[in-house]
């Protein structure tokens, strides 16, 4: 009876351990897909619910009017950094879910650059002014199967585009939505 005893309690300490050591991977890459862009990322540990998101990526856009002959696309770069806090981890793993490649809900503030590299598009000499945005964001990361993930996310924040740098008269700000399905692999 002692023995088994034991076996519990020490069964139910590591259960106790298990879920205090709740944390953010300390490091993790991967590739997204979504609606309007492909993204490669790194997720680094900052502490045990922070991650800090570097990610680089391709952006598209459509058009059509009265101004174009035809119908337009572009693709064009952005940088992306974002701090993100994975508020509910200790609640996963206390549900025995997984939160394997930071696996969880997420607060961020993400901040991204649009820079005029160069641009993809099917009309020749397109080009994009630079931008900057900050965007407050919430969003859920969850994982299936071993490597697949996928990711939602929305937000409301600020752009700022330096329109002058292309030809306009002024730049100008505006506010800036975040809303992104994604779909990735985990390296």
């Amino acid at each position: 009876m002692k023995k088994i005893f034991l076996i519990l309690i020490f069964c139910g300490w590591t259960l106790i351990a298990k879920s205090q050591d709740a944390s953010v991977e300390k490091s993790t890459y991967g590739m997204q897909i979504g609606f309007l862009g492909i993204w490669g990322h790194n997720e680094a540990q900052l502490s045990n619910q922070i991650a800090l998101r570097s990610e680089i990526g391709m952006v598209a856009g459509f058009w059509s009017g009265n101004f174009y002959s035809k119908k337009g696309y572009l693709m064009t770069p952005v940088l992306k950094l974002e701090p993100r806090w994975y508020y509910n981890l200790n609640k996963r793993v206390s549900k025995s879910r997984n939160i394997s490649g930071n696996s969880g809900n997420f607060l961020t503030v993400q901040a991204s650059y649009y820079p005029n590299w160069f641009v993809i598009s099917n009309y020749d000499n397109i080009e994009v002014a630079d931008q900057i945005s900050i965007i407050p964001t919430w969003g859920i990361k969850r994982n299936f199967g071993n490597h697949f993930t996928y990711e939602t996310a929305i937000g409301i924040g600020y752009r700022y585009v330096f329109a002058e740098g292309i030809g306009y008269l002024e730049n100008f700000e505006e506010v800036a939505v975040n809303l992104h399905l994604r779909i990735g692999y985990r390296f």
